[in-house]
């Protein structure tokens, strides 16, 4: 079974109680254990993690990098500003899924620039919870593409 990281930013892990009108009202727990279904359905060991800081982030980045496992990332705020955690996602080589629960684009100007957006093999926004889902998926084709062409 192929392993996976669902990587979280700041804030995540107060889903269901922050802004439930934006982020939904499922909570950081059951968003752990529906990627972890989502991945076992998909063939995928997940593992899901969240922090608030900038550097452990980066940290999580450069070991998936150096062991080329793939990643499903929900920069949070870092998504508008991080050109550190960009830079991180570059050294990637196994697919990058940029995730958001909310639309960014849908929302102030501020969210609407992604610096990790370029360096992502695609991203998925708007869909709730939904969104990390459809990105397992998405690295299931993905991951099959790459181990076609070999």
């Amino acid at each position: 079974m192929s392993k996976v990281l669902v990587l979280n930013g700041p804030n995540i892990q107060r889903l269901g109680i922050r802004e439930p009108s934006v982020y939904g009202t499922t909570s950081y727990d059951e968003l752990v254990e529906l990627c972890t279904k989502w991945g076992a359905d998909g063939g995928f060991d997940v593992e899901v993690r969240q922090t608030d800081s900038e550097a452990e982030l980066i940290s999580w980045i450069h070991a998936a990098a150096d062991s080329t496992t793939p990643v499903v990332l929900n920069p949070a705020a870092f998504t508008h500003y991080s050109y550190a955690l960009r830079d991180a996602c570059a050294q990637l080589t196994a697919p990058l899924v940029e995730v958001h629960l909310s639309n960014p684009a849908a929302r102030e100007e501020f969210r609407h620039n992604s610096v990790i957006s370029g360096v992502a093999s695609g991203t998925i926004a708007g869909f709730g919870v939904d969104s990390y889902r459809l990105a397992l998926d998405v690295l299931v084709g993905l991951i099959a593409d790459s181990t076609d062409s070999q």
